[in-house]
């Protein structure tokens, strides 16, 4: 495994933007896919 605290500053900062920018993505289609399954039961409950 890396060790990240030997890399330089840049580098450093390098992925922790990287790694925040997976997680959003990681998060946008995680949250899209439950969207998609759950949508349509909570739109039936509500409409009940």
């Amino acid at each position: 495994m890396i060790e990240i605290a030997a890399l330089s500053g840049p580098v450093q900062a390098t992925v922790v933007v990287a790694v925040i920018l997976l997680q959003a993505v990681a998060f946008y289609v995680g949250y899209g896919l439950l969207e998609r399954v759950f949508a349509p039961l909570i739109e039936r409950f509500a409409k009940a």
